[in-house]
């Protein structure tokens, strides 16, 4: 059997979903001033939900939440996908400086899709 990880900060996915958010913070200082509490927060907070929700859902103490909370990361990050593509088309950033971002995400979408199956397994 292997063994679960003591910590959420020893998880590859958490350490990958705190790149992105880095990445979506450095993006997101470029945007409009008036955007500082529309898209921008609104992306913020769901690049910070990504290792949030993957830090307390390994604290959880069965692996069924801990499955519930990779979901909600999933979700994140499908929501921070979506207003990436608004950004670019309202014109906020190009393709080129989002791309990271874009490649981060689907990163992570893969990663938590195995670890939601992988998890799955488990329960």
């Amino acid at each position: 059997m292997e063994k679960k990880p003591q910590n959420y900060k020893d998880l590859v996915v958490w350490q990958k979903g705190i790149e992105l958010a880095k990445i979506v913070y450095r993006l997101t200082t470029k945007f409009p001033a008036e955007e500082k509490f529309g898209l921008v927060s609104q992306m913020r907070r769901a690049a910070i939900s990504i290792p949030s929700n993957i830090a307390e859902g390994q604290a959880r103490h069965t692996t069924g939440e801990f499955i519930q909370f990779i979901s909600h990361a999933e979700g994140s990050v499908a929501e921070l996908n979506t207003q990436l593509i608004l950004a670019i088309e309202l014109g906020f950033c190009s393709s080129e400086p989002a791309a990271p971002a874009t490649e981060w995400m689907e990163h992570l979408r893969r990663m938590l899709n195995g670890l939601r199956r992988k998890l799955s397994k488990i329960d």
